[in-house]
């Protein structure tokens, strides 16, 4: 297949037949009585949420918006503003107790302290990648940065067990989010809707019995810009469409280029397909306006990322899987 500026387009009407066809059969195959979505105020799950309303009727629908005390207050907001203009029902629930019986926030912040002693009440961090890597050679090495009181930031690399300490605390806000979602799902025999879009789960941006752990993953097929195109389709409140996407589990806002992906959206979802279908570097380059080495510098990036997290996307080891493999 020619590699091409519109290969990343879909016929947004026959996608959601299909999709809509899937989720209808996942709820009869498991007998449920419809789905619960975690509503983070973000693209994906607001995309899930009008899909199942399309599939299964709003009465059959339910979406949980799922704050703690650090998240972006405008995240609850948008969710409530989508799940309101949806007319399906809504909880908001604070799960900054089920955070903090875990992993306590004092615990977190003493960690942070050690590694930067301004930091105290009132500082908000986040951690970041350079965001550059179609620009020039970097390594993955992360930063904590911490806005201060008075405004101004302070920055420091950190070890990889230094970010690894700070993220497996964030990871507990994932992970108690889909706590919650499943005692809803449980409670009113509900399916638990994932929202992970194929960009993500081919790179490895989401987390293990987190977001990752659901009863069915309807969008994982589909990249980022497809999940947008179907959003516009569906009308999808422009304060969500417009919003720049971020995994909101620190206090100091983060975007997920900034995070994770280190490459823009706009270009993020054509390389990754052409790295999938092992296109032609020089197709790439010619159809992207890029250079060969940029276009390299991505495709090493892909392959380490895809590499580093294939454990998320496996089902966990067993002597008789092991065996057969």
């Amino acid at each position: 297949m020619v590699f091409h500026k519109d290969i990343l387009k879909i016929d947004c009407e026959s996608e959601l037949e299909r999709i809509c066809s899937f989720i209808q059969q996942q709820v009869r195959a498991m007998k449920r009585d419809g789905v619960v979505i975690g509503l983070s105020g973000g693209i994906d799950s607001a995309v899930m949420a009008a899909i199942a309303v399309r599939a299964v009727g709003r009465d059959k629908v339910v979406g949980l918006v799922l704050p703690e005390k650090e998240s972006n207050p405008i995240s609850s907001q948008y969710a409530i503003t989508h799940a309101e203009a949806l007319g399906i029902e809504f909880h908001e629930i604070d799960i900054t107790p089920t955070v903090d019986s875990v992993v306590s926030y004092n615990w977190r912040n003493e960690f942070i302290k050690n590694l930067m002693p301004d930091y105290g009440p009132g500082c908000k961090y986040n951690i970041v990648l350079p965001t550059d890597l179609l620009e020039r050679d970097s390594f993955n090495f992360y930063v904590l940065q911490v806005k201060l009181v008075d405004g101004s930031v302070e920055k420091r690399r950190l070890s990889l067990e230094q970010f690894r300490t700070i993220t497996a605390f964030a990871s507990i806000k994932i992970r108690a989010r889909m706590i919650h979602l499943y005692a809803e799902a449980e409670r009113r025999n509900l399916i638990v809707a994932g929202t992970t879009n194929r960009t993500e789960f081919i790179l490895g941006d989401f987390c293990k019995y987190g977001d990752g752990g659901t009863d069915m993953e309807a969008l994982a097929h589909l990249y980022k810009c497809q999940i947008y195109q179907l959003a516009d389709f569906l009308g999808v409140i422009p304060e969500i469409r417009n919003r720049e996407p971020s995994p909101d589990t620190f206090s100091l806002p983060v975007t997920d280029q900034e995070f994770f992906f280190r490459v823009p959206f706009a270009k993020l979802d054509f390389l990754l397909y052409a790295w999938e279908h092992s296109t032609p570097i020089k197709e790439v380059c010619e159809t992207m306006n890029l250079t060969e080495e940029q276009v390299k510098r991505a495709i090493r990036d892909f392959n380490a990322k895809y590499n580093a997290t294939k454990h998320l996307r496996q089902l966990p080891p067993t002597l008789e899987r092991v065996s057969q493999a």
